[in-house]
């Protein structure tokens, strides 16, 4: 792949040059550099890995790319300031993007997480430290690997495959890889992941938060519920999960992010599988907006309502969550109030809502602190959840009525409607019941980045064509479901071809 921003081609071009941690997982501030030359030691080795790390921290990734496609499915819309502040979004979410989109572009250059994936996993075979280590370490590059190829190739179709390091003299001009190899690629770094990496519980309490069994086999789930096959072995890998003593009546759903109840930020709890670490330190940070090694998680600012002062930096209201979404709560709902503003829900802190601050009357609540934990934009230390339990036993629920089990599928649907405050479900028929999941995954997910990719692998993407024509997207159609590829990218790389429809 190539590219004409300097700090791409340095990664292209270096190997172990650019090399960030330290010890402690969470401390993700660089601190080192690592010559080709070098012998690694341990310290070297885990470092070189939390590298791989850093990019999903990046706004290209989870930091807003990603949370912003809940306003592409229609979950919400964009509030920003006005003018062309978030003008490449609304494009996006009204179907009329170009290959110039900043979105896509930002996406499609998220690729250092994979390069500094291969670049650990060559280095690491080459090493002499300890071999459990070793093996874990190389687990952990499998499983970020797929991780990344598995966001890639679901935003673009067929992507430019690399499982190599990439060295000065190499070639950078690739061909897109058929999206077919691409899916087989991570199916196996899945499975490798899942063959070397410990259980969440058997990590110490400095490497909290490391890539661990669990999360790679719901991410192995998740890809066969994408490719709309191997439903049994859907089953068996959440049913794995599940067997690690995991139990939804046991978890609160808040404690998932900020509970005002306890007055707790919980990161990494009981219902955890994978999330993305941030410190919140404002010393990493030298300008927040710009800057790929800030240690500040945005959603909370973006998220609270615009000039609030509910969080640190006052709120931007960047969604203005829809009237469809929230008329799909039912009754008594308990996550209603954990995740959306409306007007007459609980007050954050000392702060009522006011509906005016949203277009909508609607604003994400979810992913909210209050200032008392960090009182400015550059330093929120809360993390992004990935993948949780909730979302395992609705794949479970969802492959096994595939299977056509509906009435099993009752079981791991319920534990997640129970928790929410909600009556169990009866359903029978195979197509009721697939409605019923499709909806319960809408609610207990949202505007955690799952409902975009939800939308757009059911019935091959027929299901989103027909979902946001039904909300007023009409200019929507099924080729459109993927991104373009951007249209610098096609100028450098002459083996480049679009995506149809752009």
């Amino acid at each position: 792949m190539k590219h004409k921003h300097i700090k791409h081609i340095l990664i292209l071009v270096s190997a172990l040059l650019f090399v960030c941690g330290c010890n402690d997982f969470l401390d993700k501030v660089p601190y080192d550099s690592i010559g080709t030359s070098s012998t690694l030691s341990e310290k070297d080795a885990v470092s070189l890995v939390n590298a791989a790390y850093q990019p999903l921290q990046w706004p290209k990734l989870y930091n807003m790319r990603i949370w912003s496609t809940d306003v592409v499915a229609g979950e919400s819309v964009v509030g920003a300031g006005g003018g062309t502040d978030g003008i490449e979004t609304v494009q996006l979410s009204n179907f009329t993007a170009d290959p110039s989109n900043a979105a896509a572009t930002d996406i499609w250059r998220s690729t250092p997480g994979i390069l500094r994936s291969n670049l650990a996993l060559s280095e690491l075979k080459k090493t002499n430290i300890d071999e459990a280590l070793k093996l874990r370490l190389m687990a952990e590059c499998h499983f970020l690997r797929a991780h990344y190829h598995f966001i890639l190739v679901r935003f673009f179709g067929d992507i430019p495959l690399r499982t190599e390091p990439i060295f000065a003299g190499d070639e950078l001009n690739i061909a897109r890889t058929p999206k077919e190899k691409v899916y087989q690629t991570i199916i196996e770094d899945c499975q490798a992941a899942i063959e070397g990496l410990p259980y969440k519980a058997q990590y110490s309490s400095t490497e909290v938060g490391r890539a661990c069994k669990e999360a790679a086999e719901c991410m192995l789930a998740k890809v066969y519920l994408t490719l709309g096959n191997n439903y049994d072995k859907v089953v068996d890998l959440c049913q794995n999960i599940e067997n690690q003593g995991y139990d939804l009546s046991k978890m609160a759903y808040a404690d998932n992010w900020y509970n005002p109840e306890t007055g707790v930020l919980n990161q990494n709890g009981p219902e955890s599988l994978f999330e993305i670490q941030y410190t919140g330190d404002p010393a990493a940070c030298t300008n927040w907006l710009s800057d790929n090694d800030n240690q500040s998680q945005w959603l909370n600012c973006f998220m609270a309502p615009r000039n609030s002062n509910m969080v640190g930096g006052g709120g931007y209201g960047w969604q203005h969550v829809s009237k469809e979404f929230v008329s799909q709560y039912e009754p008594g709902d308990l996550r209603k109030d954990v995740t959306i503003f409306y007007e007459g829900c609980p007050d954050f802190g000392d702060i009522e809502y006011d509906p005016n601050w949203s277009t909508t009357g609607h604003n994400v609540r979810k992913w909210c602190v209050p200032i008392s934990l960090c009182d400015k934009v550059s330093n929120c230390p809360a993390n992004i959840v990935v993948y949780r339990f909730a979302d395992v036993l609705l794949m479970k629920a969802e492959a096994l009525n595939e299977l056509r089990k509906t009435e099993e599928a009752q079981i791991p649907l319920n534990k997640v409607r129970s928790r929410a405050g909600l009556p169990a479900c009866e359903l029978t028929d195979y197509s009721e019941m697939k409605e019923k999941i499709i909806h319960e995954r809408r609610m207990e997910l949202a505007f955690e980045g799952h409902r975009w990719f939800d939308l757009i692998r059911i019935d091959g993407g027929d299901y989103a064509v027909s979902f946001l024509k039904s909300i007023g997207k009409n200019n929507v159609t099924k080729e459109r479901l993927l991104y373009p590829v951007p249209q610098v990218e096609i100028d450098s790389n002459p083996l480049f071809v679009q995506n149809p429809g752009y």
